[in-house]
C-alpha cells in the first residue's frame, strides 16, 4: 500500500517533470536519461533524492546539491528538499589489451605543437584528481617529453624486479616519461618501430595503481604513435586542444579525423589561448582569431569542451613544475581547468553507460 500510495504522489510526478528539464552541464542531458536518480521518494511536501554519479566530483557534489535543490523547490511544491550524492568511476569490460590497474585511457591530441597541449594535459590531470579520481600521466610524446618538466620530476623510476617500472609520483599524478630514463638534453633519434615498442613498454610495463584516468599526453601530429594507440591499445575516449588560428584549426581536423578513422571516439575541442587579458589595463583581446574552435566543433558534429586565455600563470607554472591547479587551487583559471576536467569525464561515463548496454548478454539454460 505504501508504495502505491507513493507511486500515486503527484509531488513524485513533479519532481521527475523538473528533473527532465533540468541538464546537467558535465552529463549533457538530464539526470534521469543520465541513469544518475537511484532513489526518488516523496511524503506529503518532503522529496528524497539520492543521485550515483559516473564520474568524480568530490567537489562539484556540493554546488549541483544546492543548484538542484533550488531547483526542485522552485518548481515543484516541496518544502523540503533532500538530496544525497554519490559518485565512482565503473570500470570498463575487460578485453585482452585491458591495461592493468587502469580503467579509461584518454588521449589528449594536438594536430600541431605549440598549442599548449602537453601543459592542458596536466591541468586537467589535476583538476581530476582534486575531484576525487585516482589520475596517472603517460607522456606519449617520445620525442620530446615534457611531462618531467610540467610536474616537477626528476631521477629514475624505481624498479622493483628490473623488469617493471613503477610510476613517479608528481603533485598526486602517477606518471611515466621516457623522459625519466634519458638524458633530458639527448635528442631521441628513433625510426618508427622503435618508438611503437618503447611507447608499448612505458604502458604495458608500469605499474599503474588502480587508476580512474590515465591521461596519454600525445605528441603532435598524426603519426606511429597515435596509429599505435589506436590499434593496440584500449583507448577510452580522446581530446582534441587547439588555438582559435586558422592554421591549427586545419591541422586540428586532421588529428580529429584521423581518431575517428580508427574508431576512438572524441569527446569534444578545447581551445586554448582563446583569448589575452593584458595584465596593466585589463582589455581583453582575441589574438589568435574568435570563435574557430567553436565553428570546427559544429561543422565535425562534435562539443566545445572549453575555453582557455592565454595567461602568464600557466606558463610559469608550466616552467616551474608547479601548474596552476598546485599554486593557485581556487583562482579562476584553476576553475576553467575544472570545469572542461568536468565536462570530459561526465560525457566519457555517458559513453561508457552506453557502450555498457550495447554488450551482448549471455544466458545460459
Amino acid at each position: 500500500m505504501l508504495k502505491e500510495a507513493i507511486s500515486q504522489n503527484p509531488l513524485i510526478a513533479q519532481v521527475e517533470d523538473a528533473l527532465r528539464r533540468w541538464i546537467e552541464p558535465h552529463l549533457g542531458c538530464d539526470l534521469l536519461e543520465a541513469g544518475a536518480v537511484t532513489r526518488l521518494e516523496a511524503y506529503t511536501y518532503s522529496v528524497f533524492l539520492d543521485l550515483r554519479l559516473g564520474f568524480p566530483a568530490e567537489q562539484y557534489q556540493h554546488t549541483l546539491k544546492s543548484q538542484l535543490q533550488a531547483w526542485l523547490l522552485e518548481q515543484t511544491q516541496a518544502q523540503v528538499v533532500e538530496i544525497s550524492i554519490a559518485w565512482a568511476v565503473p570500470a570498463p569490460p575487460e578485453t585482452p589489451q585491458s591495461v592493468p590497474g587502469v580503467k579509461h585511457l584518454v588521449a589528449v591530441a594536438s594536430g600541431k605543437g605549440g598549442v599548449g597541449k602537453s601543459t592542458t594535459a596536466t591541468n586537467l590531470a589535476l583538476a581530476l584528481a582534486a575531484e576525487g579520481a585516482r589520475v596517472g600521466m603517460l607522456d606519449a610524446d617520445l620525442y620530446g617529453p615534457s611531462q618531467p618538466l610540467l610536474l616537477g620530476l626528476s631521477g629514475l623510476p624505481d624498479s622493483p624486479d628490473g623488469k617493471q617500472l613503477e610510476p613517479m609520483l608528481g603533485h598526486g599524478i602517477q606518471t611515466m616519461s621516457i623522459g625519466f630514463l634519458i638524458d633530458e638534453q639527448a635528442p631521441v633519434i628513433w625510426r618508427g618501430p622503435m618508438i611503437t615498442q618503447a611507447l608499448g613498454r612505458l604502458l604495458n610495463d608500469t605499474l599503474w595503481q588502480d587508476l580512474d584516468y590515465l591521461i596519454i599526453d600525445m605528441p603532435p601530429g598524426t603519426g606511429d604513435v597515435h596509429l599505435t594507440m589506436a590499434q593496440s591499445m584500449p583507448v577510452s575516449a580522446a581530446l582534441i586542444v587547439t588555438t582559435p588560428q586558422d592554421l591549427a584549426l586545419l591541422d586540428a581536423r586532421k588529428g580529429l579525423r584521423m581518431f575517428e578513422k580508427v574508431n576512438v571516439p572524441v569527446l569534444g575541442i578545447i581551445e586554448n589561448m582563446s583569448t589575452h587579458v593584458c595584465s596593466e589595463c585589463g582589455h581583453e583581446e582575441a589574438i589568435f582569431g574568435e570563435g574557430g574552435a567553436r565553428r570546427m566543433a559544429e561543422q565535425c558534429d562534435t562539443e566545445l569542451l572549453g575555453q582557455l586565455p592565454l595567461d602568464m600563470r600557466i606558463r610559469i607554472g608550466a616552467d616551474t613544475g608547479q601548474p596552476v591547479l598546485i599554486s593557485d587551487p581556487d583562482g579562476a583559471l584553476a576553475r576553467s581547468y575544472t570545469e572542461i576536467a568536468l565536462n570530459v569525464t561526465g560525457r566519457l561515463s555517458q559513453l561508457s553507460r552506453a557502450a555498457a548496454f550495447k554488450m551482448p548478454q549471455i544466458l545460459m539454460d
